[in-house]
């Protein structure tokens, strides 16, 4: 614990020899909390970038056939029978 306080550069409050756990873990729980609310916030919304982009996508390629419908030609046996007669 000491050596964590330490890291974090934590020094005790007026009138306290050490840092106490208290303290510590109090800090400890509201940046926690608040990096929990960020992180839910910016996955919402990389999720919804990416939503977009995955409709868009689809959009495309709704707009392009993926199958090329070509034109009938007179060469069937159906139009040689109709030249016949």
């Amino acid at each position: 614990f000491l050596e964590t306080t330490a890291y974090f550069c934590m020094k005790p409050k007026m009138g306290e020899k050490e840092v106490s756990p208290h303290s510590f873990f109090s800090i400890w729980h509201e940046f926690s909390s608040d990096f929990k609310d960020f992180w839910k916030k910016e996955n919402k919304l990389i999720l919804q970038e990416r939503v977009k982009e995955a409709e868009e996508v689809c959009r495309q390629k709704k707009g392009k056939s993926l199958y090329n419908i070509r034109p009938k030609h007179d060469s069937g046996i159906v139009s040689k029978n109709r030249s016949n007669t």
